[in-house]
């Protein structure tokens, strides 16, 4: 019997979560009026949305899927602690768009290789996910790769403090999901976070993977 892709995404096959990550993201259709604000919990979307800023600027990150042939694993960087916005926090390589970047694809790539030095030859594009806005006032298109092996990474530290990897299968299991709380303005927000070892990523980046995960074909979270 095949795999029940909608419920069981974290033990497909690599060959297969490969497949369904390249099939679901070619068929779908970006859509520039569906936007997300993130997965958070036991508050309203339009309670949400006041919180968060009217006018947006356009930005992108790649989210890059690192593809060893065995396994396939998530690279995420630490922001610097002293940058302006999100200082210290777990992302994706990216910012906003340039006046020289045809598209959110290409803002992705330049992005992440003056981050990160990770060169848009190894990168393999299949595919972007809704818009995100997040708090800072940014609506961002994430821009998912997949990365083939023998590539290198300079860190600009100016902006990156370091990088690390996650397996793809812990963040897309359900059962490794945790719930915290996280002020915003004057709110207390439940929000859905993804621990990984000594690192937690929350916010617009954990949305984000949870967003592909949807797009996988695993189930929506629900506000409570």
């Amino acid at each position: 019997m095949a795999p029940d892709v909608t419920t069981e995404l974290h033990r497909l096959p690599t060959a297969l979560l490969r497949s369904e990550l390249r099939s679901r993201l070619a068929a779908r259709i970006h859509d520039s009026s569906e936007l997300r604000i993130g997965h958070y919990s036991s508050i309203a979307r339009s309670r949400l949305e006041t919180l968060f800023p009217r006018e947006t600027t356009r930005a992108a990150v790649l989210i890059p899927l690192i593809d060893r042939g065995d396994d396939l694993s998530v690279l995420l960087t630490l922001r610097a602690d002293d940058l302006k916005h999100h200082a210290g926090q777990i992302s994706f390589p990216g910012g906003r768009l340039e006046a020289g970047d045809s598209d959110a694809i290409a803002a992705a790539l330049r992005e992440t290789e003056e981050e990160i030095g990770l060169r848009r030859e190894f990168i393999e594009i299949i595919g972007v996910l809704p818009d995100h806005v997040v708090i800072t006032g940014y609506r961002v298109t994430p821009v998912v790769g997949l990365v083939r092996p023998g590539f290198g990474l300079t860190l600009n530290p100016t902006e990156v403090a370091g990088t690390f990897e996650a397996p793809l299968r812990h963040l897309l299991d359900p059962a490794t999901h945790a719930r915290g709380l996280r002020k915003f303005g004057d709110q207390e927000v439940e929000t859905f976070e993804l621990p990984w070892g000594s690192f937690n990523i929350w916010g617009a980046t954990a949305g984000m993977l949870l967003t592909l995960r949807e797009v996988l074909g695993g189930s929506r979270i629900h506000a409570d």
